[in-house]
């Protein structure tokens, strides 16, 4: 077989093992939003603005790939939240916030044994972090959280609190880039907000 046949072919194998890899994530992602129907849409908005922030501060291709694939599941460990949790049309109380906040790292033991060429499982178990260590579960402090996580992190946080919950009406987006532009370098990363910030202010992204 000539080198240019093996190279096509290897070529053809990357090619379908990405796509199955997109199949499964796709799934996952189905399978969390099933469950959680007043945040169907959630992940993938979460992503689209977690690429364009990654994109805005100028990491490398790849990087942002990593958070595009942790961005679509980095709420995969909600299937383990019982559902009436997630749908409840009243503010949860103590006990159920802790049973919400096992999330992530429910999430980090689905993931960590897939081969993912990015560090996919931490950054979804970092994503509810925050900078001064008040965030969770391990209360990480800014050195310790992946800059994939912090990007997801902002988004996160203002996707939610521009969308509806059964909770409560939408806060709007403005409401919500006060919450991280207050928050900046305390709770948020600072260059992650400003990034955050410049896309909402200059009308290059919206929901």
């Amino acid at each position: 077989m000539e080198l240019e046949d093996k190279i096509s072919g290897l070529e053809k194998t990357i090619a379908m093992l990405r796509m199955a890899l997109e199949g499964a994530i796709q799934t996952l992602t189905i399978a969390t939003e099933v469950r959680d129907p007043y945040t169907a849409g959630h992940q993938r908005r979460v992503t689209d603005l977690a690429i364009s922030i990654g994109q805005e501060m100028g990491l490398a291709e790849n990087v942002v790939a990593g958070i595009r694939m942790a961005g679509l599941i980095h709420d995969i460990g909600k299937l383990a939240v019982p559902a009436e949790i997630l749908s409840k049309p009243s503010k949860i109380n103590d006990l159920e916030f802790q049973l919400v906040k096992t999330h992530p790292e429910v999430g980090y033991d689905i993931l960590k044994n897939i081969d993912f060429p990015w560090p996919v499982a931490d950054i979804v178990l970092q994503h509810h972090e925050r900078m001064n260590g008040s965030g969770y579960p391990r209360k990480l402090k800014r050195p310790d959280i992946l800059i994939e996580a912090r990007i997801i992190n902002v988004a996160d946080v203002v996707e939610a609190m521009a969308s509806y919950r059964p909770y409560r009406p939408s806060l709007g987006i403005e409401k919500s880039l006060e919450q991280i532009s207050r928050n900046r370098g305390i709770l948020y990363d600072d260059e992650v907000v400003d990034a955050c910030l410049r896309l909402f202010r200059e009308n290059r992204f919206k929901f």
